[in-house]
């Protein structure tokens, strides 16, 4: 009886069938890039807001006003909280609120002195197109509910992680990519109608479960369908794509002018992704874990058809290892002093990645400059980090990438941490742009080697069972 791995072998391990897949299922990194950065456009902020009181709104529909108009004339000075609050205009007397002047609002008060309030709703904007902010009013007091929808987008990550994680090893692949990118295209949609902020958030999340599914199950299923010696490579050009979708999202940011348009355009995508059950595979390795060889055979035979080869009769069954045929549980993540290391570091780093990852990422929206611009130069930074681990891991291993990247992502954001935060002259305006792109590649290149380290540490079963 043959092995999975001896037949494999013999119908190609990265031939013209795995080649094709492997493209196709790459695709997935550049919607899933959508999803997780697109907060940054889909939550810009307006370029101008304030608050706008009854007497004000009447005010400006008698005079006629532009929003332009309206903003200098009745809002406040913008220092301090000046947007969080407004002129409270009614507390002109009687016969001087009815004679608020248009060229001059202010001058019915002594010293054009009128009292200032906190705002309560009303507010206006003058922006190019709308976003977030300026749909559900996350400004001032509500400010902080922008950073919730993307706190939700990361808590259905793993809530997808664990639910689709284990129904991918239950039911297969296949199938939970399929639904899965269903799911996000629905959900996604959804979002882009959501009437209120309740409704965004919950969808926000439910496309975050799905989207983690996306991923996790296309990077297990062209990590499953290769031989062993292709896998670091295929998982580290897989996450290229995802670069790939950083680099054109603020093309599509740019070109289409409202946050509900960016939204469908980033989701939409993955309604394409469907069509891949009639063009990829059930993962074989899966199918052989589930002791359905005889589909995984078939499989195989379309694999060394495609690639050129020729499965002999000889191979009328196969058989995986007692490793791939086990069952494994979490505990076996801590259940020997080197795995109990092994977890508890990559732990720490994916936390890391993560948490200053994002950080960047939504930093880049605040420093300044042209947003579009930095953005994409934030993906073309993730380049050479990726193509420098291609060429260099199998010669200088794992620790010494993994420590370096980390040691000038520390360093640069440090750098940046005490650098002039309004950026007074245009040289300290660009160190702090150009600190944070350092960091930015270098966390990406770290992030990289991390997932190099995932395969090496731990087993394939117990690997792909955990989404690691």
């Amino acid at each position: 009886m043959q092995s999975f791995d001896q037949a494999l072998r013999r119908a190609g391990e990265f031939g013209r069938f795995q080649r094709r897949v492997f493209l196709l299922l790459c695709l997935t990194g550049v919607t899933f890039a959508f999803l997780f950065v697109g907060v940054v456009f889909l939550g810009s902020q307006p370029d101008h807001y304030w608050c706008r009181g009854p007497s004000a709104a009447a005010l400006a529909e008698r005079c006629a006003w532009s929003p332009e108009e309206e903003w200098n004339r009745t809002a406040p000075a913008r220092r301090g909280h000046g947007h969080c609050q407004r002129y409270l205009l009614e507390a002109a007397n009687a016969s001087a609120a009815a004679a608020l002047s248009c060229a001059d609002p202010l001058a019915a008060f002594p010293n054009r002195s009128a009292p200032l309030v906190p705002c309560s709703g009303g507010w206006r904007y003058v922006q190019t197109h709308a976003t977030i902010v300026s749909e559900f009013d996350l400004v001032c007091v509500n400010a902080w509910m922008l950073d919730l929808t993307q706190a939700i987008l990361n808590l259905g990550f793993l809530a997808g992680a664990f639910t689709l994680g284990y129904a991918a090893d239950r039911y297969g692949r296949i199938v939970i990519y399929l639904i899965s990118c269903f799911g996000v295209g629905v959900t996604g949609v959804v979002v882009a109608f959501a009437p209120n902020f309740p409704v965004f958030v919950i969808f926000r999340f439910l496309q975050g479960v799905f989207g983690k599914g996306t991923w996790m199950t296309c990077f297990v299923i062209v990590t499953e369908i290769v031989g062993s010696k292709q896998r670091r490579i295929v998982g580290i050009v897989i996450q290229m794509f995802f670069t790939l979708g950083i680099i054109i999202l603020p093309g599509i940011a740019y070109f289409i002018p409202n946050w509900q348009g960016i939204q469908l355009a980033i989701t939409l995508p993955n309604f394409l992704f469907l069509l891949y059950y009639w063009v990829v595979p059930e993962s074989p390795r899966w199918l052989i874990t589930r002791k359905q060889g005889d589909k995984a055979l078939q499989i195989l035979r379309r694999i060394a058809k495609c690639n050129g080869k020729y499965l002999s009769p000889n191979y009328s069954e196969i058989t995986g290892t007692d490793e791939e045929i086990s069952n494994p549980s979490f505990l076996d993540l801590v259940r020997t002093p080197q795995m109990r290391k092994c977890t508890l570091i990559l732990m720490f780093a994916w936390f890391t990645s993560a948490v200053v990852y994002q950080g960047l990422v939504m930093r880049l929206g605040i420093v300044g400059g042209n947003l579009h611009l930095d953005f994409l130069i934030s993906g073309l930074v993730e380049l050479p980090g990726a193509l420098l681990i291609l060429l260099s891991i199998e010669r200088l291993g794992r620790r010494l990438p993994f420590a370096a990247s980390n040691i000038v992502a520390g360093v640069a954001c440090l750098v940046t941490a005490f650098l002039p935060e309004d950026g007074v002259l245009c040289s300290q305006h660009m160190w702090n742009r150009d600190e944070i792109f350092t960091a930015y590649g270098a966390r990406k290149l770290g992030e990289r080697v991390t997932m190099a380290e995932d395969h090496s540490c731990y087993p394939g079963k117990t690997r792909d069972n955990h989404g690691l």
